[in-house]
């Protein structure tokens, strides 16, 4: 029996990298990341993508993904980026992409990759968290005796058993926010924290929070990932990781549109002259 071998379309050169920035909200928050994964080779089928695979004995599309946010957390901000053997326009990539996944999977905005690596710029996260039967004052009080210390250890069940680590000096900056919420009585932590190892998540700081201050949650906590991107320290806030494949989007486009307009005029210029 002749060896199966992957399908040509599977061989083909990857040409063309997208970038891609989607949204889990509502009862998607419970999706884990093998989940997602499944479900947007699933949408990139559906498509009709032509997605770059990899070579060997089991080939796979080229989807690499970034800072997944913790299963039950919701997010405006995930980012995967997938490699095509064919070009396609990034608009039309995201509409086709989000009409194929579930409502709660929402594919947010598509630009073609620029130079670096998307991982690398992922340097720190904007969280919201919600704690239902909480008032601001009591929140507010717990966060000041958060910021005032220098450590807090927390401990959390990993892959290689339990762990404990400090959660203080990841938390860049961490505020009551006034937000609407939908009870009478729920503060909301917002906190930007710094990327690193160990990665410290928002329900570890939540952890450390309840750790140094007693508050009388009621509820699960709603945790919500705002942004993630690079980090500006001076300000202790999270930027665009896209703005700069933008940029560079925008000035080849110029490029090019200033070499047809030159290639056009001195087309005009050589043009022999009526009579």
């Amino acid at each position: 029996m002749a060896p199966v071998q992957a399908p040509p379309s599977q061989q083909l050169p990857a040409v063309q990298k997208l970038r891609v920035r989607f949204a889990k909200r509502g009862r998607l928050r419970f999706t884990s990341h093998r989940d997602f994964q499944r479900a947007f080779e699933r949408a990139v089928r559906r498509a009709e993508l032509p997605v770059a695979f990899s070579h060997g004995f089991s080939p796979h599309p080229k989807i690499s993904y970034a800072g997944a946010a913790p299963t039950g957390a919701a997010s405006e901000a995930e980012y995967l980026e997938i490699s095509l053997t064919h070009e396609r326009a990034a608009n039309q990539v995201r509409a086709a992409l989000d009409e194929a996944l579930p409502p709660g999977l929402d594919v947010l905005e598509v630009v073609v990759a620029g130079a670096g690596s998307l991982a690398d710029r992922l340097e720190a996260s904007e969280w919201l968290i919600a704690l239902p039967g909480v008032d601001v004052a009591a929140a507010s009080a717990a966060v000041e005796v958060f910021l005032a210390r220098d450590e807090i250890l927390v401990e959390r069940m990993t892959k290689r058993g339990l762990r404990s680590f400090d959660c203080r000096d990841a938390v860049l900056r961490l505020t009551v926010a006034h937000e609407p919420v939908p009870v009478a009585t729920c503060a909301i932590l917002q906190v930007v924290l710094r990327h690193g190892t160990p990665a410290v998540r928002p329900d570890d700081v939540l952890a450390g929070v309840l750790e140094v201050a007693t508050l009388p949650v009621t509820g699960p906590a709603l945790l919500t990932r705002l942004a993630q991107g690079p980090l500006i320290a001076a300000s202790g806030t999270v930027d665009d990781p896209f703005a700069r494949d933008r940029d560079a989007t925008q000035a080849t486009a110029t490029g090019q549109a200033e070499d047809h307009q030159t290639h056009f005029a001195e087309g005009d210029a050589a043009a022999p002259t009526e009579p």
